[in-house]
């Protein structure tokens, strides 16, 4: 009888590790989808990641357009799609429930089904619904452009109530499915909006006051529906375009704004290894790329702080070599350094030593004949700035880059650029094209009276309007 209870428990144990194993697998995904267009054929199930679409596999279908596509592990939660060619396809949300049927005869949202999964159904219900909101509110923007002073008002009136009930839509599936992926991702569309009522008086009365206010209400409420620790969201179209009006118009366009702000979203992400590794490199990219002057200075702090630092383990060796070669070419020219001094000749044979020359300001403009933008910018600058500021102390010094002195002297002549200061290093002893980054030219700096770097890569509709600034205060 004992020897019986042992067996019967042993068996027990096993049905029990049985049944938990089966458990496991439902916890799989399977996608069905039956696209009666494509009889026969294959789509891809591809996933959102940043600014990419990466495929996960390819569905191939019977006579009948069905396939299945099935894994025995969860995929990560996101915005998906099935995709035919570039013109045809279609986006589905999965959440945590991933055992989904979806029919779609022509790939267009208003025909599609979907059976199963609770979240994937509610977004594409979301999909129909917002799609109808939004021929409401083009018929009522096209009624607003030929309409009286009273009719505008009413339809801006109905334009709100439009804006409110998408809200409300948002709001109200968030709380019915707590916690999950819908929410979160219908809940990171929405924005506070500053009252203004809610401004103290003593502030709203203060220009200066109410816009740093407002401000900084927005730079310090832009994520509160957008987590960035939800690594979900970086399988979605929404995270890059989301950092990038953050970093590019929410931010006052400056390095010292926008290195605090970068570094705090870092530390926040930084328990976090996908979203982490994600943002770094879009910082790392961004401030490389940006048409903001001073942000390579942003570069320089993300590449030795990460990237040099071994904080970014997932970088190869050929990258971490390519940053580094960044860095070395940014470090001397960052806006506020002292511009490295150095001694050439002039186009005459004279010796010529930049921190001798006692301009209030000095433009130091590097240059190649060949260079089509500077053919066309030497020029202009010698004629519509350097001519008209050089009596209130603003000076030239253009750099010619190459080691063919003839064609140098036959570029200056051309263009009667005999007055200003024409130098060289023939043989590159000063490493220059280093400590200026010459890489592209023209490469422009604009300096003060102790050789300080006040400005970089600068058009000369900006020398136009920052010149007079700069005299009138000195």
């Amino acid at each position: 009888m004992i020897v019986l209870k042992v067996i019967m428990k042993w068996l027990a144990a096993i049905w029990l590790v049985l049944v938990l194993a089966l458990k496991g697998n439902a916890e799989g995904f399977e996608l069905t989808v039956r696209l009666a267009s494509v009889p026969g054929g294959q789509v891809l199930l591809a996933h959102y990641y940043g600014a990419s679409i990466l495929v996960d596999d390819t569905i191939r279908l019977d006579n009948r357009g069905e396939g299945l596509l099935r894994r025995d592990t969860l995929l990560p939660q996101g915005i998906y799609k099935i995709y035919l060619n570039q013109d045809t396809h279609f986006d589905f949300l999965l959440g945590k429930d991933q055992t989904l049927t979806i029919s779609n005869p022509d790939f267009k949202v208003p025909n599609m089904t979907i059976e199963g999964a609770a979240e994937s159904l509610e977004f594409l219900a979301y999909m129909k619904w917002i799609g109808q909101h939004q021929q409401t509110r083009k018929k009522l923007e096209d009624q607003r452009s030929g309409a009286g002073e009273a009719e505008i008002k009413k339809i801006e009136a109905q334009l709100r109530a439009l804006t409110e009930e998408v809200k409300e839509y948002w709001k109200r599936k968030s709380v019915e499915y707590p916690g999950s992926f819908l929410g979160a991702f219908l809940m990171s569309n929405y924005q506070e909006e500053l009252n203004p009522e809610d401004i103290p008086e003593n502030i709203r009365s203060n220009d200066s006051l109410n816009w740093v206010y407002q401000y900084n209400f927005r730079k310090n409420n832009y994520f509160n529906y957008f987590d960035l620790r939800d690594e979900r969201f970086l399988y979605t179209p929404s995270i890059k375009p989301r950092l990038d009006t953050y970093f590019e118009k929410v931010l006052i366009q400056m390095y010292d704004s926008v290195k605090p702000a970068a570094y705090e979203i870092l530390s926040r992400v930084e328990p976090f290894p996908r979203m982490y590794r994600y943002v770094v490199s879009y910082l790392l990219n961004h401030s490389m790329n940006s048409r903001i002057m001073g942000m390579d200075a942003l570069f320089v702090d993300i590449a030795r702080d990460y990237y040099l630092s071994g904080k970014a383990p997932w970088a190869d060796s050929t990258t971490i070599a390519r940053i580094r070669e960044n860095v070395l070419f940014f470090e001397n020219g960052l806006i506020g350094n002292q511009a490295r001094d150095f001694q050439m000749e002039t186009w005459t044979g004279e010796p010529f030593r930049l921190y001798q020359q006692n301009a209030r300001y000095m433009i130091l403009v590097f240059y190649e004949p060949n260079c089509s933008h500077c053919r066309e910018y030497l020029p202009a600058l010698y004629n519509d700035i350097y001519l008209k500021f050089r009596d209130d102390g603003v000076d030239v010094t253009a750099v010619y880059a190459m080691d063919n002195k003839q064609e140098w002297v036959e570029f200056i002549e051309k263009h009667h650029l005999t007055d200003w200061h024409n130098v060289w290093d023939e043989h590159h002893l000063t490493r220059f094209k280093v400590h200026y980054d010459t890489r592209t030219t023209p490469a422009v700096y604009l300096l003060d009276k102790d050789k300080k770097i006040l400005a970089k890569k600068f058009t000369l509709e900006f020398l136009q309007e920052y010149l007079p600034f700069l005299l009138r205060g000195n």
